[in-house]
């Protein structure tokens, strides 16, 4: 038996904000500058559409931190799996983020990047899960808020599963 999903933004829906945060960004970042740093693996998808519709320079970086695993529920625990190549001190940086529900993760990654130096550190999620929150973490710019629901597809996955859909959807696991 193969797990439900319920569409909950198409493809389209997804690709016309993405093109709206790239307009708000480029706006907000006129004649500098900005380091976008990709959360492996979800937010893969996300961060490449993005950084094709800002029209100011842009780098990317990436690091992969975890605290899922294989699971519905995070863990808690926050690891960094990969780090970045490159400093960021002095450099206008934007963490891009498929989904922040908890907010432990991000909480944990916005205290460490701080701590290098940024000229300036703003957070961009596609998804926000305001109901999940447990820790202070505001952003500065979000794609769609959600109901505390599980969500996969655009890169967010289940147990690995799932990230390749091009809509964002619902999974009710097997």
């Amino acid at each position: 038996m193969a797990d439900k999903i319920e569409m909950m933004y198409s493809e389209y829906q997804v690709s016309e904000r993405i093109r709206q945060l790239g307009q708000e960004i480029s706006k907000d970042y006129e004649g500098k500058e900005v380091t976008l740093i990709c959360i492996l693996k979800g937010a893969t998808f996300f961060a490449c559409e993005l950084a094709k519709r800002i029209k100011v320079p842009v780098q990317i970086e990436f690091m992969r931190c975890s605290s899922y695993g294989n699971e519905t529920e995070s863990s808690g625990v926050v690891k960094i799996i990969q780090d970045l190549d490159h400093p960021i001190r002095n450099k206008h940086i934007i963490i891009v983020e498929d989904i922040i529900d908890t907010g432990r993760t991000m909480h944990y990654l916005l205290d460490v990047l701080n701590q290098r130096g940024p000229a300036s550190l703003k957070l961009c999620a596609l998804l926000d899960k305001p109901d999940r929150r447990v820790a202070d973490v505001s952003l500065d710019y979000t794609g769609f808020v959600i109901p505390d629901k599980f969500i996969v597809g655009y890169g967010l996955d289940y147990a690995q599963k799932y990230r390749n859909l091009p809509y964002v959807g619902v999974v009710t696991p097997e």
